[in-house]
C-alpha cells in the first residue's frame, strides 16, 4: 500500500483536498479529526490537558474549551510544546493504526492529512508527501471565515513551517486557487498510478 501525507498551511485547502480524495473512494484519515477525538471527556489526554492547563480550559459540560486553550498555547511556545507532548503521540498512534487496518484490507493507497507533517517528522513514515498551497490573499480570505483576529492568525502561522518550506520539502504541490474540478484534477494526476 502506498501512503501519502497531505499537508499545507492554514487555510490552504488541506481539508478540502481530503474530502476530494475521500469522495474518490480513497481511504483518508485527518489528524485534526483525531485531535478532537482524543480530547473528549473521559479520554486520558482530556485529563492530562486539564491537569496541565487548569480547569479554565473546560466548559461547564466538561468539554474542552478549544478557543481558551488555543489562546494559551499559541501565545506561549512552551505551553504549545506541552500540549503537543500530550496529543501528538496519541494522534500518531491512531493514524498508524488506521493505515495498518487499510493495509490488512488490501487497500492500494491511503492518505493521512497532517497539518504539522514535517514539523513532527511524520514524513519519514510515509511514502510520499503532497503540499496544498494557495496565495497569501486567498489564505487570508479563507481564514477570515474562522473569525480569528489578525494576531491569532499570525500566531498560528508562526507555529508552523512557512508554506514555501513545506512546498520545497514535498514530493508534490497542489495549487488550490481554482475550481474544485481543477483542484481534484491535480490530485488525480498525482495518484493516477496508485489506485
Amino acid at each position: 500500500m502506498k501512503t501519502y501525507g497531505l499537508t499545507g498551511g492554514i487555510g490552504m485547502g488541506k481539508s478540502t483536498a481530503g474530502r476530494l480524495l475521500h469522495d474518490r473512494g480513497l481511504p483518508v484519515v485527518d489528524t485534526d479529526t483525531l485531535a478532537r477525538r482524543i480530547v473528549e471527556p473521559g479520554e486520558p489526554a482530556h485529563r492530562e490537558i486539564r491537569d496541565a492547563f487548569g480547569p479554565d480550559v473546560l466548559a461547564p459540560d466538561n468539554r474542552l474549551r478549544r478557543e481558551v486553550l488555543a489562546r494559551i498555547v499559541f501565545a506561549d511556545p512552551a505551553a504549545r510544546r506541552n500540549l503537543e507532548a500530550i496529543t501528538h503521540p496519541r494522534i500518531r498512534e491512531l493514524w498508524r493504526r488506521e493505515l495498518e487496518n487499510w493495509r490488512k484490507d488490501g487497500r492500494k493507497v491511503a492518505v493521512v492529512v497532517i497539518p504539522l507533517l514535517f514539523e513532527t517528522g511524520a514524513e519519514r513514515e510515509l511514502d510520499a508527501t503532497i503540499c496544498v498551497a494557495c496565495s497569501p490573499a486567498t489564505r487570508r480570505r479563507r481564514v477570515e471565515e474562522r473569525h480569528w483576529t489578525p494576531e491569532q492568525l499570525e500566531q498560528r502561522i508562526a507555529a508552523q513551517w512557512p508554506v514555501e518550506k513545506k512546498m520545497a520539502a514535498s514530493n508534490f504541490v497542489v495549487w488550490s486557487e481554482g475550481s474544485l474540478e481543477v483542484f481534484g484534477a491535480q490530485l488525480d494526476r498525482i495518484l493516477q498510478h496508485d489506485r
